[in-house]
């Protein structure tokens, strides 16, 4: 923790693994932050009041960063040297840069809409994820919420059965790509310690990884369909997804 630093806000749909990818690092880096945690779609008004749209959203002294690699690299900037998120060397640099990147834009998106593919018909699975930690109004109002949100799910992130075989096609495609950096025996994607590269596919894996370490309390297995449930351990048994999992146990305190 740096010296008389004042906590964050930290602006997030609780469920979220761009989120949890923030979350992640403040918690590893030790430095204090006050989550604002919101359920859809009542997190725009904060997000909009600090200058953002979607979450997360990190409010600082040092003004409000409202994207999930740029508050990594905020975070990075005012770690001390032997805790960076990012190599010094520029070609391990670029190298974390470049899987980040892969990950947010393909791996995160996939999994958020393939996931919803599962299971946003299902209430009773979405309330918990949506409303852990929010205000006891918005979880009121959730019944009332849901049937609209739902809709806007839908259409927002492409769920329908054509489009969940294309996004775990583009998952299994993630997760050859890190079977590949595996197959030396690395302990983590890039270089000799974690960086932001192992945050971002440990975090962005998690909602159908399920790591038990995860904030978020886990579906139980007999609530997920079978096929989604069978895909999820097809995923976990690969050497990436051991390795996201593996993560989770050793480095999230």
């Amino acid at each position: 923790m740096l010296n008389n630093q004042k906590p964050f806000r930290l602006i997030t749909i609780p469920v979220s693994h761009y989120c949890e990818k923030v979350r992640w690092a403040l918690d590893y880096l030790k430095l204090p932050y006050v989550e604002a945690a919101h359920m859809p779609p009542f997190y725009k008004f904060a997000t909009t009041k600090a200058g953002g749209g979607t979450v997360p959203v990190l409010v600082t002294e040092d003004g409000n960063f409202t994207d999930s690699t740029d508050i990594l690299k905020y975070l990075d900037s005012i770690s001390p040297n032997d805790a960076k998120l990012y190599p010094e060397k520029p070609e391990q640099r670029q190298q974390v840069e470049e899987l980040e990147e892969l990950f947010d834009e393909k791996l995160g998106t996939a999994v958020r809409s393939w996931a919803y593919f599962y299971i946003i018909d299902n209430s009773k699975i979405i309330q918990p994820k949506w409303t852990q930690g929010v205000p006891f109004v918005e979880n009121f109002l959730f019944p009332v919420i849901f049937p609209i949100m739902r809709s806007l799910v839908i259409k927002k992130y492409d769920v329908n059965a054509e489009s969940a075989t294309q996004y775990y096609q583009q998952i299994e495609n993630v997760f050859a790509k890190v079977n590949e950096l595996l197959a030396d025996g690395r302990n983590y994607l890039v270089g000799d310690k974690i960086s932001a590269a192992d945050f971002a596919f440990a975090s962005l894996a998690a909602p159908i990884l399920q790591p038990p370490q995860h904030p978020i309390k886990s579906s139980d297995a007999e609530e997920l369909p079978a096929e989604f449930l069978s895909k999820i351990n097809k995923l976990k048994e690969t050497a990436a997804g051991a390795f996201a999992l593996n993560l989770y146990a050793t480095k999230r305190k």
